[in-house]
């Protein structure tokens, strides 16, 4: 069963940064597309930015330009640099790898 640990979330005030990182195991990690996912209180979990195997990257219009997704297969681990955080950032990440795997979450509040 694949694993996903996430890390990174923390409390921040606005204009501020983050980086989140998903370390993957029992996968391949290399082959695999991974992604970012959100979910905010009373939200659906939204898509933040996804990743390909390729290295080829898609993202939210709410997060492009402050947002970057990135991987390192030598450390079977995704990453998300979060810059110019904003209050509607607010919202527990989630790591995914396609299709439908999922890590527990990690918190991010930004505060205004």
């Amino acid at each position: 069963q694949v694993q996903l640990v996430e890390s990174g979330g923390d409390l921040v005030q606005a204009g501020g940064s983050l980086r989140l990182s998903c370390v993957a195991s029992r996968i391949i990690f290399s082959i695999t597309a991974m992604g970012w996912y959100r979910q905010a209180p009373g939200k659906q979990r939204e898509l933040v930015a996804t990743i390909t195997r390729y290295g080829l990257t898609n993202y939210a219009d709410s997060v492009k330009g402050r947002f970057t997704i990135s991987r390192d297969n030598a450390k079977n681990t995704v990453y998300l640099q979060m810059n110019s955080l904003k209050p509607e950032d607010t919202a527990v990440y989630y790591c995914n790898a396609y299709p439908n795997s999922w890590g527990q979450g990690t918190q991010v509040t930004v505060s205004s």
